[in-house]
């Protein structure tokens, strides 16, 4: 969507919940994403691959609003992320409006960000009360619900750190899914884990993958787990999207000669 048409209907058929529209991003002189352009339907999970300083995080902390595009725009489910519409033109929008289109959004960070003052259930329950407006009863079954998905339902009355590494990502996933959010954004989330946590927590996502109709938009170098949960792989470098396709293309036949050297490299 380009910054002088109408929002997209949401209830179009073959709508695209997030889009990116010629975003670009610098630091410095150093330009991270370079008019980017692309797309996410509702209820798919999509991976971003690419060495790194490609831009892939750059997406993720643009979508949380951590930092703002220099040019171009961000929808999510129909609506501008940073801009809003004033008297038929765009403008950056306001702290309020960006609160609202950003609620539909939950992130899972390489580190866990859990508020080591409050036990695991109250992590969980805290954002839901005071963000969403739930009731304490409500929000605490939902929380206890969620924890016992991620195999956690005996450590609720735990501090942060009384649990290792993979159970306090794993706090964090049902963290984010307490939000009831249309998106859910995962960020290298098993990059700070001890080899032998990984699994556990891709095991966790695998299931939510399988279980839920979440969207999910995911930045990893674990392959295998990128090729078991993908609906569609996208291949950055320089801060563009240089191919996408299935798994099984992007990772059995890839198109491009940077794709294939990346794969070499890491498979």
């Amino acid at each position: 969507m380009s910054a002088d048409t109408t929002r997209t209907d949401p209830t179009a058929e073959g709508r695209e919940l997030i889009r990116f529209d010629k975003v670009t991003k610098r630091f410095g002189d150093h330009v991270v994403l370079d008019r980017l352009e692309f797309g996410v339907s509702p209820g798919k999970h999509v991976t971003l691959i690419g060495p790194s300083g490609s831009g892939k995080t750059t997406i993720l902390r643009l979508l949380m609003t951590l930092i703002r595009p220099d040019e171009g725009t961000i929808t999510v489910d129909g609506e501008y992320l940073t801009h809003e519409e004033r008297g038929g033109r765009l403008v950056p929008a306001g702290e309020k409006h960006v609160r609202k289109v950003r609620r539909k959004i939950g992130m899972v960070f390489q580190q866990f960000n859990l508020f080591p003052n409050m036990k695991v259930l109250r992590n969980v329950t805290e954002a839901p009360v005071h963000v969403l407006g739930l009731g304490k009863d409500e929000a605490e079954q939902r929380a206890r619900e969620l924890l016992e998905m991620v195999g956690l339902t005996e450590h609720i009355d735990k501090y942060p750190s009384q649990l290792s590494g993979g159970q306090q990502q794993r706090v964090a996933i049902a963290r984010a899914l307490a939000m009831r959010p249309q998106v859910l954004l995962l960020d290298e989330v098993t990059s700070a884990l001890d080899p032998e946590l990984v699994a556990g927590v891709l095991d966790v996502l695998r299931d939510i993958a399988r279980t839920t109709d979440i969207t999910m938009l995911c930045v990893t170098h674990e392959m295998s787990f990128a090729r078991d949960i993908s609906d569609e792989v996208l291949m950055f470098n320089e801060g563009r999207v240089i191919e996408s396709g299935s798994p099984e293309k992007i990772f059995n036949d890839p198109d491009h000669e940077r794709t294939r050297e990346f794969l070499g490299s890491i498979l």
